[in-house]
């Protein structure tokens, strides 16, 4: 291929790239705040959740090896 033909599909890629973040609709501050904030409620509850299931898992097998 020539250095040419590199160049312009090298052009050709970033126009299109250009072009489709041009339809990228981004959300507000306010709706990306209630999504982040979303996030590390569930997180933050699945944590605990995993941390009781796991001391109850070893407070079982501690009552089972005595």
């Amino acid at each position: 291929m020539s250095e040419k033909t590199q160049k312009t599909q090298k052009q050709s890629w970033f126009k299109g790239v250009n072009s489709e973040f041009k339809k990228i609709i981004w959300t507000d501050k306010k709706t990306v705040a209630k999504q982040t904030g979303a996030v590390v409620f569930v997180s933050v509850a699945l944590g605990v959740i995993i941390a009781i299931v796991d001391f109850a898992a070893q407070y079982g097998v501690d009552l089972l090896v005595r």
